[in-house]
């Protein structure tokens, strides 16, 4: 790929991802991000040094400017939430700042206010890595409050900090004129009631399954540039998820494991009222159709029956079957007891399945 002239900037757009957009050069930039701000910079030049990545050699870059947002912007919002909750303990607003000024947050609102466009570079690899992440939030069907399943360039995070501090500066280093100035940037803010209704789902996950005195085990592995996270509750499989971020991939799997384990108890439940009806060669009564019945809870596919054996002459035959179920993980297969009518060939099979399955880590 052919090095970008020093002149522009250039983003990634969504709906071309395979081309380049030329936009405006960083005088223009300069003067949409303070339409954008609703300020005029009294040094102009800082808000240049504030969209400059050090890729650009040309010209001071944002990293001294991103070094102080960092703090600008943790000591603002602070003194946010320590008005906005005058009775909340420092635990809660620890981590509603955490939730504020985290990579994840300050990259959507420079998705938000495209602020990636008024980023001056020569480093094309940054194009993709921007333009797939501005995709994947314009996917969202919601906000996300803990992270989506793509990585967020930090870049993006750095170009809010940096401009945060640039104002910070340009206002004498008065942090309450920079909170007016930057406010609506950051808006909506993570609030309390946001991190209640959607809480951290690691934390959720252990804390849920403490309270119920399960063991949880959240196991992780690479499949090419893709991180897998699997979660285990007493030894049994729940869900997994992947991301090409380690802690994105954990964070998914644990939220879709809180959302498969309500479930989970009500399949254990079903088995466990099929095990109840036991009849006197220690098979389940309407094995079949209460297999039927669970892999449509679990949505699994529905079993698939084989005859393994037929045995003796054609006027006293039997028969031994058995049945698969194919999971995300493989095949679960059960052989059944001898039969001398297909139909309870079958039900012996899946009565197996339904008694193996309480005795695994797939319910």
């Amino acid at each position: 790929m052919q090095s970008q002239p020093s002149n522009y900037t250039y983003s990634y757009p969504p709906e071309e991802a395979d081309e380049y957009q030329e936009i405006p050069d960083i005088a223009t930039s300069v003067r949409l991000v303070e339409n954008l701000l609703n300020y005029s910079f009294k040094n102009k030049e800082l808000l240049e040094e504030a969209l400059t990545h050090s890729s650009y050699t040309e010209s001071p870059s944002y990293q001294r400017l991103e070094f102080l947002g960092d703090s600008a912007l943790g000591l603002a919002i602070s003194s946010y939430l320590f008005i906005a909750y005058p009775d909340l303990d420092p635990g809660k607003l620890s981590l509603i700042r955490a939730a504020n000024i985290s990579t994840e947050k300050l990259a959507r609102i420079a998705v938000r206010h495209q602020l990636y466009k008024y980023i001056r570079h020569n480093a094309a690899n940054l194009d993709k890595k921007v333009g797939d992440f501005v995709i994947a939030v314009q996917q969202e069907e919601g906000s996300e409050v803990h992270g989506g399943f793509i990585k967020a360039p930090k870049i993006l995070a750095d170009i809010v900090e940096s401009v945060a501090a640039a104002v910070y500066v340009d206002c004498n280093f008065n942090s309450n004129d920079m909170w007016v100035i930057i406010r609506d940037l950051l808006e909506p803010m993570i609030t309390l009631d946001m991190l209640e209704q959607k809480p951290q789902p690691v934390t959720t996950l252990f804390e849920q399954c403490q309270k119920d005195g399960k063991q949880v085990d959240i196991k992780h592995w690479r499949n090419g540039d893709r991180n897998i996270a699997s979660v285990y509750v007493d030894g049994r499989f729940v869900a997994s998820a992947s991301s090409e971020q380690k802690e994105n991939a954990k964070l998914h799997a644990a939220k879709f494991a809180l959302q498969r384990l309500p479930c989970e108890s009500s399949d254990m439940k079903v088995v466990n009222a099929s095990c109840s009806q036991l009849n006197g060669n220690n098979e389940i009564e309407g094995a079949k159709h209460k297999l039927h019945e669970l892999c449509a809870k679990k949505k699994w596919p529905k079993p698939n029956y084989k005859i393994q054996e037929e045995i003796g002459l054609s006027h006293k035959k039997k028969y031994i079957c058995s049945v698969e179920i194919e999971i995300t993980e493989g095949i679960l297969f059960m052989k059944g007891n001898e039969k001398s009518k297909l139909k309870e060939a079958e039900n012996s099979a899946a009565s197996a399945m339904l008694l193996g399955l309480q005795e695994s880590k797939y319910l």
